[in-house]
């Protein structure tokens, strides 16, 4: 029965995968662990993403295959990288046998590996990547393990997408408070100037940008040298 299996166990695990507490790659690394649980036919198991605009082995269970990988990121063309083009599952029955991906089957058969399934990892029709599965005999990707693996592919994807924007939002949080925090400080050190020099608001903010610019220092950073020197010299601190 499906709720028996190993494929309910890691969709179990995947949906209950609190995102707050890991980074994107213990994420990544999660979601390879429990491939492998639930496709057993996989020898090994890598997540192809685009790292710096180019496909990357981002996460794998065994070395071997980014080496397989690079065979189909070198020639452009492979499973996985159409996997990902297309939103379609690719799947190679044998290596042994002629196939449109000759390189990438050459790179399989050299490290033992006979049959290989590309899966798409997207959401709403946006590619996040595609999970790549390895077994070392012919035939072991059939229409049952393909059914299986999908069905990982698109609880994975979800996943993958939430920890995505989790992390973008919290980026989007972090620039907002430190913008915020610099904002505050820029005011500060514009008062400070404003009392000292006798001068207008803009005046005072045009101090600030050409003392940065002569001394190339962040405005932040000499907006708070100057309440910090001048918290200093109130409290009678030299």
């Amino acid at each position: 029965m499906l709720e028996d299996s190993a494929l309910r166990r890691s969709l179990d695990a995947l949906s209950s995968f609190f995102i707050g507490t890991a980074t994107m790659s213990d994420t990544l690394f999660n979601v390879t662990d429990l491939a492998a649980q639930a496709i057993p036919a996989a020898k090994f198991i890598g997540l192809t993403m685009i790292v710096d605009n180019k496909p990357t082995t981002a996460v794998f269970s065994d070395p071997e295959s980014p080496e397989i990988d690079q065979a189909q990121y070198s020639s452009g063309k492979g499973p996985c990288i159409e996997a990902f083009a297309t939103g379609e599952v690719r799947v190679i029955r044998s290596t042994r046998e002629p196939n449109e991906w000759p390189e990438f089957s050459e790179a399989c058969l050299q490290h033992g590996i006979l049959s290989t399934l590309s899966l798409p990892l997207a959401i709403a029709g946006m590619p996040l990547g595609a999970m790549n599965l390895y077994a070392d005999a012919e035939g072991l990707f059939d229409q049952a393990e393909i059914e299986t693996a999908s069905l990982f592919a698109s609880q994975a994807s979800i996943v993958l997408a939430n920890s995505q924007a989790y992390w973008d939002a919290r980026s989007l949080g972090d620039q907002l408070s430190e913008s915020i925090a610099s904002r505050a400080v820029i005011e500060q050190a514009k008062g400070i100037i404003m009392g000292s020099m006798r001068c207008t608001a803009d005046q005072a903010f045009s101090y600030l940008v050409q003392q940065s610019q002569q001394t190339n220092t962040k405005l932040r950073v000499v907006a708070q040298n100057i309440v910090n020197d001048t918290t200093r010299h109130l409290r009678g601190v030299t």
